[in-house]
């Protein structure tokens, strides 16, 4: 059952795929075009396209890395990681039903029939909400733990934003945060089979729940030089501005605004910071290493290197444990 589900997630998936392509173009026109209506004076089309591609940008040697590790890893995607992704939530969802019905003795769903509108509405919800604060929970330790922050270590080296750079993220670090996410949602996934609805219905809408939040969090806006806000809806929504903060090297931004969609995480934990209005960023790393950061070799075999290096150090820090000497015999 547990492959049957996870399979159906991923046809769907890839089944949203021209929608969600054609809804990211017009997310992305539509957002360089406010974006340069607000900032000039002088409008025209030669100037709006400068405007959206600026050759400082789009020639910049990270650009071309994120192009490199973009083609790269699209070959790898849909062998690896999505099924991969998927497979752990359904897994987690089937074990949270199984164990549930077990206990309360249910051969079904509480409620009976076709999920009501109202149960669907709901049901999405709560998944968006699961899938934001297990996103929230991974960031933060990404940021905190030394070996997840290597992986990590490979967005953060971006040192312009091209859009895609929201893809600059190393396969192990996209696989360990696919599997975390599996438990949250999982279990969220799994609680709403036991209450009313059936694996396909929940396939279905949990396909929605993922288009639903990256048209929301704008996610390829927020990773481009393009300073959009929501206004007072920042305190709920995430803002692309506010996550370009994120990937700022003032030291005062630093672990500052982890959230994916919902902005409220932040407020909640305390690591919330509000960009001053068109406030501009220097991205990337301040590492003395961080031009090693713009090579293929750079983006996925580095990191592992490093996080070998903090392992092996783990290991030489932990005390041996030697056998006490042998006694003397007796006289």
């Amino acid at each position: 059952m547990i492959a049957d589900l996870a399979n159906i997630v991923v046809e769907k998936l890839w089944s949203a795929n021209g929608l969600a392509a054609g809804l990211l173009f017009l997310t992305a026109f539509g957002s360089a075009l406010v974006a340069y209506i607000k900032i000039e004076e002088h409008k025209s089309l030669l100037d709006f396209l400068s405007f959206a591609f600026p050759k400082e940008v789009i020639m910049h040697p990270s650009a071309r890395a994120d192009v490199l590790f973009w083609i790269t890893k699209r070959a790898i995607m849909p062998f690896f990681l999505i099924p991969f992704g998927f497979g752990f939530v359904a897994a987690v969802a089937y074990g949270t039903n199984q164990l549930i019905g077990g206990v309360f003795h249910l051969d079904g769903p509480l409620m009976a029939g076709p999920a009501s509108p109202w149960i669907i509405v709901l049901f999405t919800l709560t998944m968006l909400v699961a899938y934001d604060i297990s996103y929230y929970l991974y960031h933060v330790a990404q940021h905190k733990v030394p070996i997840l922050w290597e992986l990590h270590k490979v967005h953060h080296s971006a040192e312009v934003m091209v859009g895609i750079t929201k893809d600059r993220v190393h396969p192990v670090d996209e696989l360990l945060n696919r599997a975390w996410d599996g438990v949250i949602p999982g279990i969220c996934f799994g609680l709403w089979s036991v209450i009313a609805l059936d694996p396909v219905e929940l396939t279905i809408f949990g396909i929605n729940v993922y288009v639903i939040r990256n048209i929301l969090m704008m996610d390829f806006v927020r990773h481009t030089h393009f300073k959009i806000s929501f206004g007072p809806l920042d305190n709920v929504v995430l803002s692309p501005h506010w996550h370009q903060l994120h990937h700022s090297t003032n030291p005062k931004h630093y672990d500052k605004n982890f959230g994916l969609l919902f902005s409220f995480w932040d407020r909640m934990f305390g690591t919330a910071c509000v960009p001053e209005p068109d406030e501009d960023f220097k991205f990337g790393l301040l590492d003395r290493d961080h031009r090693d950061y713009q090579s293929l070799f750079g983006l996925y075999i580095m990191p592992l290197q490093k996080m070998g290096g903090h392992v092996a150090k783990w290991i030489g820090r932990r005390p041996r444990v030697t056998a006490p000497p042998p006694e003397s015999p007796q006289s």
